[in-house]
């Protein structure tokens, strides 16, 4: 799921649930389920496609139209006179989240994808796919909103976390794994973002201009090896133009290349508020809008069919695709939706713990600082993130973990000698929310909301609820059926310190908001105009600092509506009134040298463990990051100099979904890459650090020195809205490889607190054909003294070809476990989608004549074996 920007249309935003939905988290009887219809829930039929058709065939034309835009905003429309009920959608790619955007209901949280890509593992991404199944279940939704396959074409990608890898064949066979583990359970995956989605930055509007050999060959691919070997039921639609054409209406890659040359079978919905046309979406193959809208299809897709720009066989080929994703997903089932609930399972847990340890990377051992021994090594444990819950990037893929684990909790619960903590520096990009030290008016956790009917505060009160969070960005989750298109709201929380002293309170606003401290106005956003950087729109953060007594608490007042701020933007979108909300944070007064405890503490230990990173404000769906370095201000970078000065003996642990600026790589003896590893992270984290877990991690993007050192730097963002793909190929180890750059670490590297050997490779014969692969055999031996695994890359290499082609190319990966001493032999298929490439002349895939190597490595650029084989005669094939 996506966040939606603004859009024209008339009075009020058209993407908000209709009013009759009562929320997003229940579903109204009427709508969704015949009243008093019997509980049945049957099996999928074998042949969904078929009971669709026959659907079809029951339905008037405007029934069909109803069926290609959603009901609200995660579910698809039902028609129970004719046997078709709703499915609900809910985000992502990391846990099933529900719906409500903030605080909703509890649910898993699985670390990020580049986590999950880093453990090159595919049976556990099977396994991750068939947990995140029953949480989707639980949340009582029947598509996964994921995953996400997007390329890191570089460092600052707002969602590079989200995303899996630099390398379309690795993240192409994790994600079909991911997809397998999910639909056998009859949950629907939805691969995304379809495509050439790899840039926040005018995201909506940005025109990304490639040519068809990488279109082909890096950014399709992921979607092709998925599509191919798991067929996901849906593919979403990107919010980007490609090459001039929105990508929901694009009938090169809908039409031609998705239905056309693949043959995908399955249904194509829109990124949230991200449809442009009537006709031409239609036409090109994106069969279902989300969120409800009434700005591009029910009337107007009806009038088009009436002129005759839309045919029926265009109308029923989208109604027989949404139609196919419900039987896929539900079939008959007119059930009335159960309301979401929590199912936090202990083998869930178990999973997600050992997914994150599988993800830690070990960057660098140098000394074998790791692992530590927990009966005998006094610990410091030091920096922003060392004891707070790192456990996702932002945007969608969000949610309400069941539970979190910190690193200074899970490192104190193991070893057996003091663990001394500082917090070393702040990397706030806001103030941290509130809510640790808000009451409600009962005098509970959380905030009390008053609405409205209207945007001016008047009559009764028509809803009370209770939030936990004081992030109220309130777009996916106000009771509009109760209120109108225009609601006003206050919100009322009392606010206590723990020390006292002059603390600071901040408020942003999406719509025009005041915030009163104890009845007097403290800060006026009702006609704010600098809008903040933030997933969501919205005001800067303003902050006021105030005077507080410890445990004396202080009434925090916000009045609020939905009406459309900055004013400009109501005649530019000829609309009134969209989201509302706001966000209140809260930071108490700094009484304490934060560098100089840290270094106090580094003396005092044994090792210096130093947690540093980036958070899901630095690292978001809605904005690309802007610069490689640590936030914020140098500080983290300070912190470590400071304190591998003061113990040479220092581990730095880096949180973060993207690669990070490391001036201090070489003082610091040991780095371990983090990631963001969901509910588990601070065990996992502790289970690597004292060799509960052999580390066995490795990188799935590369680690550049600097940031002018990458692919895109000279295309990023682009302008005028367009951005120029004119790296070409060359992305990621490609172009490291093809510049001659060394990285700071490179693509597939991971120590391990073991050794491996290789041996040497034998071909199951030496010539490839079109209906033949080859199949390679080797061993692998652990030659140290602990267990651990080891992820044995394949690259080819093709000796001669008539176009421009990479130095190598991943084509295959196995991860084998090893006890000590152990040999184990492991073998890859090698066939034609091994040595092929796109050759646009043709326009085919083509294995050329020739000589092809065959690269065993441990990591980019660390070759341990070769062997060569050929193909003696060129052929083609389309997919």
């Amino acid at each position: 799921m996506e966040y939606i920007e603004e859009q024209r249309s008339e009075g009020t935003d058209p993407s908000a649930s209709p009013f009759e939905s009562v929320d997003t988290n229940t579903t109204p009887d009427t709508e969704y389920s015949l009243p008093g219809s019997p509980i049945s829930k049957p099996s999928p039929p074998n042949d969904c496609r078929s009971v669709a058709r026959q659907k079809l065939a029951q339905l008037t034309l405007e029934e069909k139209v109803s069926l290609l835009t959603a009901a609200d905003f995660w579910r698809t429309k039902s028609i129970p006179s004719k046997g078709v009920p709703a499915i609900k959608t809910s985000d992502g790619p990391n846990g099933a989240r529900g719906g409500i955007f903030v605080g909703g209901t509890k649910a898993a949280q699985f670390p990020c994808g580049v986590s999950l890509a880093a453990t090159w593992n595919k049976r556990l991404l099977y396994a991750v796919g068939q947990h995140l199944a029953d949480e989707t279940k639980a949340r009582s939704a029947n598509v996964l909103l994921a995953p996400t396959v997007c390329m890191h074409r570089h460092p600052l990608g707002g969602r590079n976390f989200e995303s899996f890898s630099e390398d379309p064949l690795l993240t192409g066979k994790l994600a079909s794994k991911y997809i397998q583990g999910l639909q056998s359970k009859r949950v629907a995956a939805t691969i995304k973002h379809f495509v050439a989605n790899e840039q926040e930055t005018h995201r909506l509007t940005i025109d990304s201009l490639l040519m068809e050999r990488p279109l082909r060959e890096l950014y399709l691919r992921p979607f092709e090896i998925a599509i191919r070997e798991a067929n996901p039921w849906a593919v979403m639609s990107s919010y980007n133009l490609i090459n001039g054409t929105h990508a929901d209406m694009n009938s090169h890659t809908l039409k031609d290349i998705l239905r056309g040359e693949w043959g995908y079978d399955g249904t194509v919905m829109s990124d949230w508020g991200g449809v442009n046309s009537t006709v031409e979406s239609i036409k090109a193959g994106c069969d279902i809008e989300f969120p409800f809208s009434s700005k591009w299809r029910f009337e107007k897709a009806l009038k088009a069919v009436e002129e005759g720009r839309l045919t029926m066989g265009d109308i029923n080929a989208a109604v027989e695709n949404v139609l196919t994703l419900v039987e896929r997903t539900k079939s008959g089932d007119m059930s009335i939706e159960e309301a979401e609930r929590e199912d936090n399972r202990e083998e869930t847990r178990a999973l997600i713990r050992e997914v994150g340890a599988e993800g830690i990377t070990l960057l660098k051992n140098r000394g074998q600082v790791l692992p530590l021994d927990p009966n005998t090594t006094r610990v410091a444990v030091i920096g922003p993130n060392s004891n707070r819950a790192i456990a996702g990037g932002g945007g969608s893929a969000s949610l309400n973990p069941y539970y979190n684990t910190i690193p200074l909790d899970s490192i104190r619960a193991v070893a057996q000698r003091e663990v001394v903590y500082a917090q070393g520096c702040h990397i706030h990009k806001w103030l941290p929310v509130a809510s640790p030290f808000c009451t409600d008016k009962s005098g509970e956790p959380g905030v009390t909301l008053e609405w409205y009917s209207g945007d001016r505060f008047q009559g009764d009160v028509a809803v009370t609820q209770t939030r936990t969070n004081t992030d109220l960005f309130l777009w996916d989750s106000a009771p509009l059926a109760q209120l109108g298109p225009e609601w006003s709201a206050v919100a009322t929380t009392y606010l206590r310190s723990r020390a006292t002293g002059k603390h600071t309170i901040s408020f942003m606003s999406v719509g025009p908001g005041r915030l009163y401290i104890d009845g007097e106005l403290a800060l006026d956003l009702w006609d704010w105009t600098e809008e903040g950087e933030a997933m969501f729109d919205g005001s800067i953060d303003y902050m006021v600092e105030v005077e507080m007594q410890a445990g004396k608490p202080i009434e925090l007042r916000v009045e609020m509506t939905n009406e459309l701020r900055p004013i400009s933007k109501q005649k530019a979108f000829n609309m009134t009134h969209k989201y509302g909300g706001c966000r209140i944070g809260f930071k108490e007064e700094d009484q304490v040298d934060y560098l100089q405890q840290a270094v106090d503490a580094a003396r005092a230990a044994d090792v210096a463990i130093v947690i540093v990173g980036l958070d899901a404000e630095w690292e978001s769906e809605g904005y690309d990051r802007k610069t490689m370095d640590l936030p914020s201000d140098g500080s983290q970078d300070r912190l470590i100099e400071a304190v591998v000065e003061a113990n040479p003996r220092t581990v730095v642990v880096n949180q973060s979904g993207s690669p990070v600026s490391m001036p201090w790589v070489d003082k610091v003896p040991t780095i371990l890459q983090a990631w963001y590893q969901g509910q588990e992270a601070g065990n996992a984290l502790a289970d690597v650090l004292f060799g509960r877990q052999n580390p066995s991690g490795k990188l799935p993007t590369t680690f550049p020195r600097r940031l002018e050192d990458t692919p895109a730097y000279h295309n990023w963002p682009g302008e005028n809205l367009r951005v120029l793909y004119g790296e070409g190929l060359y992305i990621g180890y490609r172009h490291y490889d093809r510049s001659k750059i060394a990285p700071l670490f490179p693509f597939g590297h991971g120590l391990s607190y073991t050794t491996f050997e290789y041996g040497r490779p034998s071909l199951s014969r030496k010539v490839l054909t079109e209906s033949a692969p080859i199949h390679l055999v080797m061993a692998v031996t652990n030659t140290g003294a602990v267990a651990g695994s080891e992820t044995v890359q394949i690259y080819i290499r093709d000796d001669k070809s008539r176009l421009p082609r990479p130095e190598k190319e991943l084509v295959a990966f196995e991860k084998v476990f090893l006890e000590p001493d152990e040999t184990k032999h492991i073998t890859v298929s090698l066939d034609k989608y091994a040595v092929g490439y796109y050759d646009d002349s043709v326009p085919a895939w083509i294995a050329e004549e020739g000589t092809f190597k065959v690269l065993v490595a441990a990591s980019a650029t660390d070759i341990r074996r070769s062997i060569a084989f050929e193909v003696r005669e060129s052929f083609t094939w389309t997919f």
